[in-house]
């Protein structure tokens, strides 16, 4: 059985016409032109008849002094608390993120078919991706509002008035994913900014290009030096940033070896506030009085969801003896029905991967696994093209396998067999990653203490559904090596400030100074002004 080509019926509208050449990047408020290195960017999707990658564009490979400039512009704009963007009015800030977001809007096509391009997300996911994020940037705005009509107010405690606010914490590094590299990119940036940080932002590897058509709305809506963009490698720009102590947030959504490398770097890491989302070994733990047809949907959707390149798929199956044959027998059934096809087309639930090199890395898992015991459940599963690796079913694994213990962040399933629920649970104990978990059953006897064990072995526990990180406004956040600081529309917000306020004792002296600092609205700090 061999796996079917994608199509080369290119949807007009889904075309690349023309080659995108990123030849600036945003520092200071300015788009400044680079005549310097380059680097060609590809799609593994191919627009020929014989097989060959798709130019896209090309983007500046900057170096070391073009890193500490933009670093500049940042600290600059931000001016250690006394800078325009931080000491601004919270309506106004809000405002320079309503215009940018308005600008955004009109850039909807070109951001998804790039991300198709880029990345091979399905025009669904890519279309919503973009418009989850637009619905993010409002919901920031709309609980931003809310935190500051909260905080405005005086509170008075033993003959001490205060008003207590959220202020910034200053200049952050941010360096986003290529999975999602628009949403979860804005998922630090934007709570980030509006908070008043100013921000340096490096796109990722893949996922680079579409950042493109937004540089002119970061430059029209902000001032400048608080947006600052950035092309290049990551060891080259973020290294020599780090290392001059003046970033005060990392925020990244990587692996955990980017990010322990990069606070090494930092001098004053008791001075660096960590936003980190990281790597996962998310399991599924299905019970033997599981709705099996259920259990194998959501298993499905949660191991193969954008090829399983998510933090939140599930990547390890904990399938009880008494079921497994049935599951495993269903769900290889269902992996070899799945679509595989160009981003754009209909049906198409598998598409061609961005990572030149990641058949052969799953590859290596699959030989690993079969070596040691496995065997490949599915009939189409290892099938390889030149861009894709049919998702393999491997059952039984074990702890000798490398599948078993690594995040994969592609399409294999590792099935694994349980007598009691101790084993799995060890398991997770015992894991480097604590994110989330998916249970599936019934039995509220049984489920009871399991979650009541689970919740403090991971952060959120899915029942009977797929893991996710959605919806925003719920925390998303992980144990041990999967996160640090929690993201959310809510909890964004907080992660990327800090509690501030003035303090004034009960005396007719100070009482006059701050009615009169109320009465003439001179401060933007002291208000208790309700933002509508």
């Amino acid at each position: 059985m061999s796996l079917d080509k994608t199509s080369l019926e290119i949807p007009e509208s889904y075309r690349i016409n023309n080659i995108l050449e990123q030849n600036t990047y945003l520092v200071n408020g300015q788009l400044k032109p680079w005549s310097g290195e380059t680097a060609n960017v590809y799609s593994t999707i191919s627009s020929t008849d014989s097989y060959k990658p798709t130019l896209l564009g090309s983007i500046p490979q900057l170096g070391e002094d073009e890193a500490l400039e933009t670093l500049d512009a940042a600290c600059k704009a931000f001016d250690k608390g006394k800078g325009l963007w931080p000491t601004m009015k919270v309506t106004d800030r809000i405002a320079c993120m309503e215009t940018f977001v308005a600008q955004m809007k009109t850039k909807r096509d070109e951001i998804v078919n790039l991300l198709m391009w880029e990345i091979g997300k399905t025009l669904p996911d890519s279309e919503k991706e973009f418009d989850r994020t637009i619905d993010y940037i409002y919901d920031t705005i709309e609980d931003y509002k809310q935190m500051d009509r909260d905080s405005a107010k005086f509170e008075k405690n033993d003959g001490v008035y205060a008003h207590i606010r959220r202020g910034p914490l200053g200049v952050v590094l941010c360096l986003g994913p290529y999975n999602y590299p628009l949403n979860e990119a804005f998922c630090l940036l934007i709570p980030a900014l509006i908070m008043g940080n100013t921000a340096i932002f490096k796109p990722a590897k893949f996922g680079v290009l579409l950042m493109s058509p937004l540089l002119e709305a970061f430059q029209n809506s902000f001032p400048k030096g608080v947006v600052n963009i950035i092309y290049g490698r990551g060891r080259v720009l973020a290294t020599p940033i780090m290392k001059t102590g003046k970033v005060d947030v990392l925020a990244l959504i990587g692996n955990s070896t980017s990010a322990k490398a990069l606070q090494a770097q930092h001098p004053k890491s008791n001075r660096l506030r960590l936003v980190l989302g990281l790597e996962a070994k998310n399991p599924a733990i299905v019970l033997p009085d599981a709705d099996l047809d259920m259990a194998i949907e959501e298993c499905l959707a949660g191991s193969l969801s954008f090829n399983g390149q998510r933090c939140t798929a599930l990547k390890v199956l904990y399938v009880h003896e008494a079921i497994v044959e049935e599951f495993n027998k269903r769900f290889s059934a269902k992996v070899d029905a799945l679509k595989f096809g160009n981003p754009w087309e209909a049906g198409a639930k598998l598409t061609p991967l961005p990572e030149p090199d990641k058949p052969s890395y799953i590859q290596e898992l699959i030989d690993d696994a079969t070596e040691k015991g496995a065997t490949i459940l599915n009939a189409k599963g290892g099938e390889t093209t030149d861009n894709y690796i049919f998702p393999a079913v491997l059952y039984p694994v074990n702890k000798d396998m490398r599948v078993f213990h690594e995040e994969q962040f592609g399409p294999v399933v590792p099935i694994v067999s349980f007598k009691d629920i101790d084993e799995p649970l060890d398991d997770i104990a015992d894991s480097n990653y604590g994110q989330q978990v998916s249970l599936f059953g019934k039995n509220v006897a049984t489920l009871s203490p399991l979650i009541d064990s689970l919740v403090n072995l991971v952060c959120r526990v899915n029942l009977n559904s797929s893991c996710q990180r959605g919806p925003d406004v719920y925390p998303f956040t992980g144990r041990k090596d999967s996160a640090v600081s929690t993201l959310s529309v809510h909890d964004a917000l907080r992660s990327f400030s800090i509690r501030t306020f003035v303090a004034s004792k009960d005396t007719a002296y100070n009482n006059a100074i701050l009615e009169e600092l109320l009465e003439k609205k001179s401060s933007n700090f002291i208000s208790t002004d309700y933002i509508l």
